[in-house]
């Protein structure tokens, strides 16, 4: 295993900076610059370099192996944050001839290889590193603390419960065997089949928690969806003027909504089009509010029976500060029908969000696809024939979609996509 250090905090100006050195060599490298290391893990040394000038007072924290993030020894300087105390600690670390500059996410690759994370909870570290909100940071840490991993060994318990039991039949095929296998096994495939099922459902509510729910608002011109939007945002995001068209794109706006990531989306108003340009914008308009989680129709009240195309659609009356209408209507200009719009946006994106599981990725549902469809096999193999060779060869297939769940298996072709979204020193 190789040798990395990286600085593990943003860099800038800060109280403390936090500099890794992971690998077999790291407790003699650090032991160069700081003198004898804390015998109880944790010390102040001052740390020098290989002249004797003093860098830095550093808090210095050193991990046994196996006992590390990393799973190999690993020492921690944690230095005070200035930049000219980081620049010299690192260059000192550049001269030491065992270490080289870790990679993106070297050192929860190393975690990996030493078995200290599976393959679904670096995904899940890599979500919560980039969590935003806290219905994002709670996934994250479902899936971090290893739930895809504790599922998919207790499923793969009870498949190899059912390859045990299958060939056994076939080691004693030339004898009576006095027990038929082929109901317990059944039983086991539609337990395993519905349960993985059931998580594979939730990753489309998964994914939208991780890469957040979209609400495009949509209406004519001149109806406030700009006004909304500048409402919502706190800040001047959309440009607002009543000439019909001023707004020629979506206009995006990220914002928090009771743990929720959601991106409102603000549209050119829907009219036929004044010229090429305006046409553009309206075609957009009306692409993203087609693939959006909720659309928000801002209308007349003469319209407001008629606009909700969708079940999650809804309807407000726009502009409602300027008269009242009878309907449930909505003002970005005084804040009119605001919250309770913000209510039950939520309410209905909360609802979307409950199937949510740990599994959260596209490629956890292409491999439970993949394991379902084993299964589906392994079942009609053992009901309609005596060819349990078969049906065991269908299990081996399912076992194997559930080790590549967490890494065991086929995965080298992920690893890089993976990595390449952690910072350099994570």
């Amino acid at each position: 295993m190789d040798n990395i250090y990286a600085l593990a905090t943003a860099r800038g100006r800060a109280g403390v900076a936090v500099v890794r050195i992971s690998g077999p060599a790291a407790h003699g490298v650090a032991e160069r610059m700081a003198g004898p290391l804390p015998r109880h893990g944790r010390g102040l040394r001052r740390l020098r370099s290989a002249g004797g000038e003093v860098l830095d007072e550093a808090l210095v924290l050193t991990f046994e192996k196996g006992r590390s993030f990393t799973g190999a020894p690993v020492v921690e300087l944690h230095l005070h944050g200035s930049r000219a105390v980081i620049n010299a600690v690192l260059h000192e670390l550049s001269q030491q001839p065992e270490l080289r500059l870790a990679q993106p996410g070297e050192f929860t690759r190393q975690a990996l290889e030493n078995g200290r994370l599976d393959l679904s909870q670096v995904e899940g570290l890599a979500d919560l590193v980039d969590a935003e909100t806290e219905a994002q940071r709670r996934q994250a840490m479902r899936v971090m603390s290893g739930g895809l991993g504790q599922k998919a060994d207790l499923w793969k318990r009870d498949l190899l419960r059912a390859m045990a039991l299958l060939e056994a039949t076939i080691d004693f095929a030339d004898e009576d065997v006095p027990v038929d296998v082929t109901p317990e096994v059944l039983e086991i495939l539609a337990r395993c089949e519905d349960a993985m099922r059931a998580e594979m459902q939730g990753v489309g509510a998964a994914e939208r928690i991780r890469d957040g729910f979209e609400v495009a608002i949509i209406g004519a011109p001149n109806m406030g969806k700009s006004t909304l939007l500048n409402h919502l945002a706190g800040r001047e995001a959309a440009i607002i003027s009543d000439i019909p068209g001023t707004t020629r794109d979506v206009i995006e706006v990220r914002m928090d909504l009771r743990g929720l990531p959601v991106t409102l989306l603000d549209t050119a108003g829907l009219r036929e089009a004044g010229d090429e340009v305006e046409a553009i914008g309206i075609a957009r308009a009306r692409q993203r509010a087609e693939t959006a989680d909720i659309r928000v129709h801002l209308v007349t009240a003469d319209d407001f029976v008629t606009r909700a195309d969708r079940p999650d659609d809804l309807v407000r009356v726009g502009r409602a500060d300027r008269e009242p209408s009878g309907y449930p209507g909505v003002s970005g200009l005084t804040g009119f029908g605001v919250p309770e719009l913000l209510d039950e946006i939520a309410g209905r994106l909360e609802k979307r969000s409950e199937g949510a599981g740990v599994a959260i990725r596209e490629r956890h549902r292409e491999a439970l696809m993949s394991g379902i469809a084993a299964l589906q096999d392994c079942r009609a193999t053992a009901e309609s024939t005596d060819m349990l060779d078969l049906a065991a060869e269908d299990l081996r297939v399912a076992v194997r979609t559930l080790d590549s769940l967490v890494g065991r298996v086929d995965v080298e072709d992920v690893l890089g996509e993976i990595f390449s979204s952690f910072c350099i020193g994570k």
